[in-house]
């Protein structure tokens, strides 16, 4: 599998050059496993604009993983050249909902007054899907989903393409109502998804001393995002999602002293980094 990061910043871009060096554009990262005519986004943060100036002419089909429906992670899709390609084959996979479809919630966002087209008026061949924790097949991969802790109906992905293994886990809180963590894997939210991982991208958006002033809103301290990669024995940790108020001084301090070792990688997220997973 080929991924790249297209955004990495957390709750609300932060375009400017003090952001320039792990990047501004919310979250959005693309896989290709094998073909390159089918492509698979997870998220649709403001990233998803830049990644659809970089499409191949022959794309046939993209399958589009989205998280959970929080701005963020949705405010790209409008933006996203793909959907204005006739005829061309696109897949949203968005989290079920016990109140609406997804149908409903995302037209909440691609409708006037907040945007000028709506979902129907599309000339691609759109096709939406409601994903509980469940399996199912994109071309070239095995995907796994599962709700996990984060305010709203929000989903975790494991993607296997019979040589590695990918796990996105952004927007994710597992320490939550955790006196210690980690805790066992079964009372671990995520765990059944990274366990044994190559590659997890994982929540990290505060340092230790910002988390308890956000507890339950959702998200990750690094230590937390360390220990988690930790229990699942994952290979290699990108640490994703970074807050908006910390700019690259910010970043390169908390970073400085990551604990890489030959068991764990960690690689804090970095706009236009790239990963090979398992070839």
């Amino acid at each position: 599998m080929n991924v790249r990061l297209w955004g990495t910043r957390g709750s609300l871009p932060t375009p400017g050059a003090d952001h320039a060096s792990y990047g501004g554009n919310t979250s959005c990262v693309a896989v290709i496993a094998g073909d390159a005519r089918h492509l698979t986004v997870i998220d649709a943060g403001t990233g998803i604009r830049g990644l659809g100036e970089h499409l191949p002419h022959d794309l046939r089909r993209v399958d589009i993983l989205l998280s959970h429906l929080h701005l963020d992670h949705i405010i790209g899709l409008g933006f996203f050249s793909a959907l204005n390609w006739p005829g061309l084959e696109v897949h949203i996979w968005g989290p079920s909902s016990s109140v609406l479809d997804l149908h409903t919630r995302l037209s909440r966002y691609l409708s006037p007054p907040l945007f000028p087209v709506r979902l129907r008026d599309l000339p691609c061949r759109l096709e939406l899907h409601e994903v509980a924790s469940t399996r199912f097949e994109v071309p070239g991969l095995e995907v796994t989903a599962a709700f996990v802790s984060h305010p709203g109906a929000t989903l975790g992905y494991r993607l296997d393409d019979g040589f590695g293994t990918v796990t996105y886990l952004s927007d994710h809180e597992p320490a939550l109502g955790a006196l210690v963590f980690p805790q066992s894997p079964e009372w671990t939210s995520g765990y059944d998804l990274a366990a044994g991982a190559d590659l997890l991208i994982h929540d990290a958006q505060y340092d230790d001393q910002e988390y308890p002033d956000h507890v339950g809103w959702g998200h990750s301290s690094l230590s937390h995002a360390l220990e988690m990669a930790r229990l699942a024995a994952v290979g290699h940790l990108v640490a994703f999602h970074h807050d908006p108020g910390h700019d690259d001084r910010v970043l390169d301090r908390i970073y400085a002293d990551a604990p890489s070792t030959p068991s764990l990688m960690v690689t804090p997220a970095r706009e236009g980094a790239g990963f090979l997973v398992g070839r």
